[in-house]
């Protein structure tokens, strides 16, 4: 009997096997996303965008809603105007109605001049401008004393009666609707109004003006007694 002395050879160890090849990824994959740098990953602090931008960006641009002031600009004294009503008539036709609009603006530089102002247009925009610049071409100056009126003053423009006081400071404006606006625009930081008559805008408007317009200061009294 024949005995086979070839001896096997020894397996492989795990250790000596090749390395398997690792995979390439396509050439078209994403790049893998870093997460080892500085403000990065889910939340954080993200720059270059709203707020405080420090990489750039500028100052803002225009608003979209096209806001602004109601100061008007132009190289004379800043003007400030306001729009105390604004009426909607509507006309009937063939067709059906037909719609117009009527504004009544108060202009002033807040510092005596004043200006009440009367326009109509088909559209609320025209006729706020044309009220505006009718009331531009209609300044008138009242006589204050410091941030209040000099005086007691009665008021009257057809149905709408006012009545005004002078108030120490901090009292501010007791006024509301058509006799805010025009105190207001005029300068007026401290006084006592009270509305006796009719509440329509133009009356009440045009009685305020009135009582501002009979307003005299000590001065002018002495003048005219020639003391």
């Amino acid at each position: 009997m024949s005995t086979d002395t070839t001896s096997a050879a020894p397996a492989a160890s795990p250790a000596d096997a090749p390395a398997p090849a690792a995979a390439t990824p396509p050439a078209d994959a994403p790049a893998p996303r870093r997460t080892d740098g500085p403000n990065r990953g889910g939340g954080g602090q993200r720059f270059g965008g709203g707020g405080n931008r420090p990489f750039g960006g500028g100052p803002r641009g225009p608003r979209r809603d096209d806001r602004r002031d109601n100061r008007s600009e132009g190289d004379g004294p800043q003007m400030v105007e306001k729009v105390v009503f604004v009426n909607r008539c509507a006309k009937v036709v063939k067709g059906g109605r037909r719609f117009s609009f009527a504004a009544l603006v108060v202009v002033g530089d807040q510092k005596g001049n004043i200006g009440v102002g009367y326009g109509k247009a088909n559209e609320v925009p025209d006729a706020i401008k044309k009220s505006t610049e009718h009331a531009k071409k209609r300044l008138v100056h009242v006589k204050l004393k410091g941030d209040t009126i000099p005086h007691d003053v009665f008021g009257q423009f057809d149905g709408g009666k006012v009545l005004l006081k002078p108030a120490s400071p901090g009292t501010g404006l007791i006024a509301g609707g058509g006799v805010r606006a025009v105190l207001e625009a005029a300068g007026v930081k401290n006084v006592l109004t009270k509305s006796m008559g009719s509440n329509n805008h133009i009356a009440v408007v045009n009685a305020t003006l009135d009582a501002l317009r009979q307003l005299r200061l000590s001065e002018d009294i002495a003048a005219l007694r020639k003391i």
